[in-house]
């Protein structure tokens, strides 16, 4: 090796980086991953395609309906400018999720699983003065120019899930009644009332 060494690295040094003494150089941790609150102008503009995984057990308002909080929904945010009549723009996303969360059935009180799926239109404000009035999207109020994906992905599936859940079918759910045994909630009375 020309010009002051040779191979056997007889002239190596430690090397000290930007602190000056040869102690560890600690770095600062890595981030945990993309954050969760988005500027929605800012991805408008470029017209943005996010897609994320949340856990159901993540989500505080999913947790009273569901039976099992395993799972996860899978949400695609499509963002895009939304053109007024004046030629002003607004902004809006696209939102799409699906989930196979684990629901409690409301007949038999078992948990069983709903394949769920969601899509909206979605338009964001930045305040409920700022409502259009003949917006054919829904609504969602941002909060200092940013929205939260999870919140937005939990909203969805809330909106996507039936109101009351039940098994797919009466004649397999858990405690339903069988069709050869007839129901009399008034039979006692009526008993009642021949003994009189």
């Amino acid at each position: 090796m020309s010009g002051g060494g040779d191979f056997k690295n007889k002239d190596l040094h430690r090397i000290r980086f930007d602190r000056g003494v040869p102690a560890p150089y600690y770095t600062r941790p890595m981030a945990s991953g993309p954050s969760d609150r988005v500027d929605c102008a800012r991805l408008a503009a470029d017209a943005a395609v996010l897609e994320r995984v949340y856990p159901l057990s993540e989500l505080s308002r999913l947790k009273d309906l569901l039976a099992d909080a395993r799972g996860s929904v899978k949400a695609r945010f499509a963002f895009s400018r939304l053109e007024a009549g004046a030629g002003a723009a607004r902004v809006g996303a696209n939102v799409a999720v699906r989930a196979n969360p684990q629901l409690v059935c409301q007949r038999c009180l078992q948990g069983f699983e709903l394949p769920v799926t969601g899509d909206s239109e979605i338009e964001f404000v930045m305040s409920e003065a700022g409502t259009p009035a003949d917006s054919p999207r829904e609504i969602y109020l941002m909060d200092e120019g940013t929205v939260s994906l999870r919140e937005l992905a939990e909203e969805e599936l809330l909106l996507a899930l039936p109101v009351i859940a039940s098994c797919s079918a009466p004649e397999t759910c858990g405690r339903a009644p069988t069709a050869d045994v007839r129901q009399r909630p008034f039979a006692v009375l009526q008993d009642l009332l021949k003994k009189t």
